[in-house]
């Protein structure tokens, strides 16, 4: 995978740090975003550290009119982009009835309309290119409904709505949704997720970065279209 370039949102923790990783490992360049400079210089010196080069960019995605123009700025400056990883997003948890609308909008701006406005911001230089790969970490959530996670439920689902259709507008490129089970993270000790899990039988966010690996390093004439992975604990 050398002389491959990617891109990947949320790129400060959790999974999206765990997915730099992995792909510095594959000797993958990376463009890492994400809203905390401090923390990105953090994980750009880890994957530097392993050989292939990193630029870091703070871009608040909730900011949604201003994603799509940073990213084809950010873009355009690096020249190429063969991966794009659509990881950013918030949990939330609240019953529907009891959700504000200014939280509702909230959840599918960041985990919804801000992956609509980074493929916007890709999609010209993937399409001169004639090739790209996109991977949108949606989740469980979108296959199966829980009680308390309405808002998030839809805007995952939306998100593998999304990436079906991209898919077919664009054949030149390989669209990939990954729907993984609860994962490890700090999305557990944000203040707009009440909840109280046993984390220990979780994923972990290697996991879930491995399995993006193994499917943007497949041949490229070869897409997982949708993967969903579990916890051996299964749903929890």
């Amino acid at each position: 995978m050398t002389n491959q370039t990617a891109l990947i949102t949320g790129a400060s923790s959790g999974i999206g740090r765990a997915i730099a990783l992995a792909f510095a490992h594959a000797g993958i360049d990376l463009i890492l975003v994400s809203r905390s400079l401090e923390k990105l210089q953090a994980v750009r010196h880890e994957v530097t550290a392993l050989g292939v080069k990193a630029q870091v960019y703070a871009v608040d995605l909730s900011l949604i009119e201003q994603v799509q123009p940073q990213i084809t700025k950010i873009v355009g400056e690096a020249g190429k982009l063969d991966i794009l990883v659509n990881n950013a997003g918030m949990g939330y948890t609240g019953l529907i009835a009891d959700t504000p609308l200014a939280h509702w909008q909230q959840v599918l701006d960041l985990n919804l309309t801000s992956v609509f406005q980074c493929m916007q911001g890709v999609l010209p230089l993937m399409r001169e290119q004639k090739q790209g790969t996109i991977v949108n970490i949606a989740s469980i959530a979108a296959k199966q409904s829980f009680s308390g996670w309405g808002a998030y439920s839809v805007s995952k689902a939306g998100l593998v709505a999304l990436s079906q259709t991209l898919a077919i507008e664009e054949p030149d490129l390989r669209v990939i949704t990954i729907c993984p089970g609860a994962v490890n993270t700090e999305l557990w000790d944000s203040e707009t997720v009440k909840v109280d899990l046993d984390r220990a039988a979780m994923l972990t966010p290697e996991a879930v970065a491995q399995t993006v690996l193994y499917a943007v390093t497949l041949p490229p004439t070869t897409v997982i279209t949708e993967l969903t992975l579990m916890s051996n604990a299964g749903v929890l």
